[in-house]
């Protein structure tokens, strides 16, 4: 059975410059990135689906996004493949001190999940300290890196170490229709022509990312995962559309050209479908 070495054997011949690939020689840190952050959402939504075979191939594809930085990263001098494995071994044993020993061999102790989440960020603080940080923000080492839905998860569970956040989801959805009607008020201020174009796009796009801010803070104080709620929100409309293309095509037409009220009536009729358990 191949073994990790054979995998780190494959990229560097594709990265071989003189017998390697075309495609795979050019790619550098920037271009690969993209394909990395692809591959973990392809994971995710494996998982979602419960699809075990698909989610065995998409580890593998994640897999060789590791191998691909490491490989470019060894090209270049940085590092290599075995470093990063000595990085996260020496990590894991370090932020884990209630299951691994120290080095006088004692063993510390964490209650729940819960409290262990707290002491891996108290682990992470320290840590940025050692390298020299000097922000002492609550907020410090929220990766600018993470999708924006994501980062505004986190934002928000730093905010609250330290009281800023509401106990309950009533006041996030009283603030939820704030924020919506303060979206209305720019679109109503839009129409007007003596109003400037861009300037009024700017407020707007402000409004509407207050809105999904907000969306996630309600996600999060109502213990559901927001990408999961999306992703799940994307399958039903994706089921339901297609649902109607089918209607349509049934009849002998489709939906190009048809009123919005025809399109709508056939999207009543796969909804009720849909609820029905028949899609």
């Amino acid at each position: 059975m191949p073994t990790i070495d054979d995998l780190l054997t494959i990229m560097a011949r594709l990265r071989d410059p003189a017998r390697g690939c075309p495609w795979d020689v050019q790619q550098n840190f920037d271009t690969i990135a993209p394909y990395t952050i692809e591959e973990a959402y392809e994971v995710a939504d494996a998982i979602d689906r419960r699809d075990y075979a698909d989610l065995c191939d998409e580890l593998g594809d994640l897999l060789l996004q590791v191998v691909f930085h490491a490989r470019m990263a060894e090209e270049a001098g940085h590092f290599r493949f075995a470093d990063v494995v000595s990085s996260i071994c020496a990590k894991m044993i370090r932020r884990h001190p209630h299951v691994f020993a120290d080095e006088n061999g004692r063993v510390g102790n964490v209650e729940n999940a819960a409290a262990q989440t707290v002491a891996w960020e108290e682990h992470k603080r320290r840590e940025r300290a050692r390298k020299g940080a000097d922000d002492t923000s609550v907020l410090a080492g929220v990766s600018r890196g993470l999708p924006e839905w994501q980062r505004a998860l986190k934002l928000q569970k730093r905010a609250s170490r330290v009281g800023f956040d509401w106990t309950e989801p009533g006041p996030v959805i009283d603030k939820l229709q704030e924020e919506l009607g303060e979206v209305r008020q720019e679109l109503a201020v839009g129409s007007n022509a003596a109003t400037g174009a861009e300037a009024n796009r700017l407020r707007l796009v402000d409004e509407i990312g207050d809105v999904l801010f907000v969306c996630v803070n309600l996600a999060r104080l109502t213990d559901v995962d927001y990408s999961q709620a999306l992703r799940g929100a994307n399958a039903k409309f994706e089921r339901r559309f297609r649902r109607m293309e089918a209607l349509a095509a049934a009849e002998g037409s489709q939906l190009d050209g048809k009123s919005l009220a025809e399109q709508d009536a056939y999207w009543e009729r796969a909804k009720a479908e849909d609820k029905a358990g028949l899609l």
